[in-house]
């Protein structure tokens, strides 16, 4: 009789602490967020739209590649559930997070698989602006309340936007804040040395993105850039093929160009132009001055690349050696991936990064 007593005296305690909000700790509890007392998240994405988050991201699903980078920044990459077949490509980043090789790929060109993205179950989910214009797509994400947010960009200051709005996203301002001061000032410090180099002494250039004859348009990050660093950019004030985001230009006008240095960040392209007979005579090719861009965590200078400012660097040295004697490549790209993702490099891992070579996996 008298155990039973203590098992309702028993019964009723729990009772009564649970009626009170008290919390019985078992030894191996895991204490969950109190999301009630988190202040929401707002934030105005690339379409000007509003969105409100009940709290800061911590499952973040990147359907643009670009996104997967900066969560990484971050700091967040262990949250990315999610990705772009592209993310699992990129050798650097997967060394540092190498769940993201397994994780599910729901997106595929602009459409996603809503079914596959739902099992990720999703705080937020980055998309680019032409996975947004898909109305299919977007009627999915707004049916089933899958918070989304539009993360573009087409210039330096778009770009710097786009890191100031996934830091708020997943409650990272300052880190977000840091790279930005980073961003800001390479820029300032470049600027000081390119403006004063005379119209005589500049050189003109010739961006090969990922094809031979893809290549920049005005108004572009690209041309941004590159136009930071010092350089004449050929082909940004010319007609180009455009085919969807991608423009192109031919043979010809870059024969008409001539360019006096070629710049390529896909890996092989270089190669191709200093050994194809089509492009034997152009100037660039007969003084050797083909050259392959870096590629890190994403391949640097590319339209959808986050490490822009290590572009401008690379491309200032490489034009004006004698006006940027003071830039070591090397120690900026060790500092870089220190400061911004906790990777430290010996001298031929930085070296790797720099040759650009082997340094994403290829493209089935």
């Amino acid at each position: 009789m008298k155990i039973k007593n203590n098992i309702k005296i028993f019964t009723v305690t729990i009772l009564l602490l649970l009626l009170m909000g008290c919390k019985v700790n078992t030894p191996n509890a895991v204490e969950e967020p109190n999301i009630s007392s988190q202040t929401s998240i707002t934030v105005e994405d690339y379409f000007g739209r509003t969105v409100t988050l009940p709290k800061a991201a911590t499952r973040i699903a990147c359907g643009y590649a670009y996104t997967g980078h900066v969560v990484t920044m971050l700091g967040r990459g262990e949250d990315i559930v999610a990705v772009v077949d592209g993310l699992k490509r990129d050798k650097v980043l997967t060394s540092i997070h190498p769940h993201i090789k397994d994780l599910p790929v729901p997106f595929s060109s602009v459409a996603i698989n809503i079914e596959e993205l739902l099992a990720c179950d999703p705080d937020v989910v980055f998309i680019k602006s032409d996975t947004a214009m898909d109305e299919g797509t977007v009627e999915k994400l707004n049916k089933l309340s899958i918070p989304y947010i539009v993360i573009d960009f087409y210039s330096m200051e778009e770009q710097i936007k786009t890191i100031s709005i996934i830091g708020k996203v997943l409650g990272e301002e300052e880190k977000a804040q840091k790279y930005i001061d980073y961003y800001l000032k390479v820029i300032e410090d470049t600027k000081k040395i390119t403006l004063t180099i005379p119209d005589n002494e500049k050189i003109t250039l010739y961006h090969s993105v990922n094809e031979a004859v893809r290549t920049d348009v005005k108004n572009s990050l690209s041309a941004d850039w590159i136009n930071i660093a010092g350089g004449i950019n050929v082909s940004i004030e010319d007609d180009l093929k455009v085919s969807g985001e991608k423009t192109y230009a031919t043979l010809e006008q870059i024969y008409l160009w001539d360019p006096q240095v070629i710049i390529a960040n896909e890996a092989g392209v270089n190669e191709y132009i200093l050994e194809n007979e089509q492009w034997k005579t152009l100037r660039a090719v007969k003084e050797k001055k083909v050259y392959q861009m870096p590629v890190g965590i994403s391949r640097w200078g590319h339209p959808g690349s986050l490490e822009t400012p290590l572009a401008i660097q690379w491309t200032a040295k490489l034009l004006y050696p004698q006006y940027f004697e003071d830039l070591d490549m090397a120690e900026i790209t060790k500092d870089y991936y220190m400061n911004f993702f906790d990777i430290s490099l010996d001298d031929d891992q930085a070296n790797e990064i720099l040759n650009g070579k082997g340094m994403r996996e290829i493209k089935n």
